[in-house]
């Protein structure tokens, strides 16, 4: 086999179709041909190596091929590697199910498993509706979300998402639904903090759910960070102040941290730092370590009742094939597992702080806008004229040995939790290296 680096894309420009990539574009702009994974970093067949500064679109916790979460594949592929969940079910899924129950102290006690994170957007929401409609309330069937907001590429998640991109092809094929103002910390005007746009967002929450609460089941949201928006950030008084509004109007309030959670915004749960327990909170994305496809909608007890009934009809009406894979609750045991024998979320509070120091170049540059920091995400905008700027600046990121990916004028670095001093430094050295160019 020919182990180059042009041969294994020509390769892949002629089978594969890549996600939410023009084809004719790879023509001139090919894709990394990855070999292999350690660490941080991950190598070409010809042997260079690029620290991967977004963890694989956001999913690599602690690193390629870590050794603890193989061994824990390897000893669960000599047991179990899958079963049909409908009708069986195994200790991997039992106990994952436990565990992440544990970690909202209780109050989600309730897992239903899909393959991605737009399977668990669908199911939280067909979830909302099914119960509104075995409490005897068929009409609530409309959602709620924010401008700007991302929840997935799938029929009912596009119908929730904000992004134009993902919605235009598609939208004879969408329901409508309500979007409400984000409270985007980017939108205070002069003068003004960020409880500016906090404030008006949820003047329009509270506006919206008075006219429509009693057609609309549930409000979805990305807390604290807007993911696919540019790493939108905003305070937590929000997820509070709306929690309680969708309470007031009887309306479920859908956590979807299938992006922010499992540490990335500070604490294991986005949701923690607004003290608010949601109905729904889906999961996916770290959830495994980058290791295997799997997510997770954690249900409340009232939404779990309403669906425990003789009749099958009442029963919640949704399956995957994979669903509770025991290879990847393994994964996420083991994940689980590294978050429970290290101070992790302790830890990045000290390399989060440490990165901050070194990214004060980035933020004084002079075409540098809104550098803002979360947990172990940083995002900031650049000032650019140049035709193509995401390409271009993920391009060059290339040559300094980066693996960043822009979105749009908006760049980003969600790092896995092992980031070192040498690993930031190197990330920002590049970084300043092709905002001088």
């Amino acid at each position: 086999m020919n182990c180059d680096n042009l041969s294994f894309i020509k390769r892949s420009h002629q089978a594969v179709w890549h996600p939410c990539t023009q084809m004719k574009a790879q023509e001139s702009l090919p894709p990394l041909a990855v070999s292999r994974g350690e660490g941080i970093w991950l190598y070409d067949y010809e042997g260079k190596r690029y620290l991967d500064a977004i963890s694989s679109w956001w999913v690599n916790l602690f690193g390629h091929c870590h050794p603890f979460i193989n061994a824990a594949l390897t000893a669960q592929l000599n047991t179990l590697e899958h079963a049909m969940l409908a009708g069986l079910t195994h200790e991997p899924v039992i106990r994952l199910s436990e565990r992440l129950s544990e970690k909202t102290g209780g109050s989600l006690g309730h897992c239903f498993y899909g393959s991605d994170g737009s399977s668990a957007t669908e199911i939280a929401l067909k979830m909302s509706v099914h119960y509104w409609q075995n409490r005897g309330r068929p009409g609530k069937t409309r959602f709620i979300s924010l401008e700007k907001g991302y929840h997935g590429e799938t029929i009912g998640a596009l119908s929730v998402t904000d992004v134009p991109m993902f919605r235009q092809a598609y939208s004879s094929m969408l329901r409508p639904n309500l979007i409400v103002q984000s409270p985007d910390s980017r939108l205070a005007q002069s003068g003004e903090t960020a409880q500016g746009p906090v404030q008006r967002a949820l003047l329009d929450l509270e506006k919206t759910l008075k006219k429509h609460h009693d057609s609309v089941a549930a409000f979805i949201v990305e807390p604290l960070v807007q993911g696919a928006a540019g790493m939108v950030m905003y305070p937590a008084e929000y997820l509070k102040a709306a929690g309680e509004l969708c309470r007031q109007f009887q309306v479920h309030f859908i956590a979807d941290e299938i992006a922010v959670g499992f540490g990335r915004t500070g604490t294991f749960f986005a949701c923690e730092q607004a003290g608010v327990i949601p109905d729904l909170l889906c999961l996916s994305k770290g959830i495994t370590g980058g290791y295997l496809p799997l997510s997770v909608v954690l249900s409340s007890d009232d939404i779990f009742s309403a669906f425990y009934d003789v009749r099958l009809n009442k029963g919640f009406l949704h399956s995957h094939s994979y669903t509770g894979n025991a290879l990847a609750c393994a994964a996420a045991n083991a994940v689980l597992d590294l978050f429970e024998q290290a101070a992790v979320l302790q830890d990045n509070q000290i390399k989060a702080a440490r990165m901050n120091e070194l990214c004060i170049p980035i933020k004084d540059h002079p075409d540098v806008r809104h550098f803002r920091h979360m947990g172990m995400i940083w995002a900031f905008e650049v000032k650019s004229d140049r035709p193509g700027f995401s390409d271009w600046f993920h391009e060059q990121a290339k040559q300094k040995e980066l693996l960043i990916r822009p979105i749009g004028h908006s760049v980003y670095f969600m790092p896995p939790y092992i980031i070192n001093e040498e690993d930031m430094h190197h990330l920002v050295n590049g970084v300043m290296e092709i905002l001088a160019l």
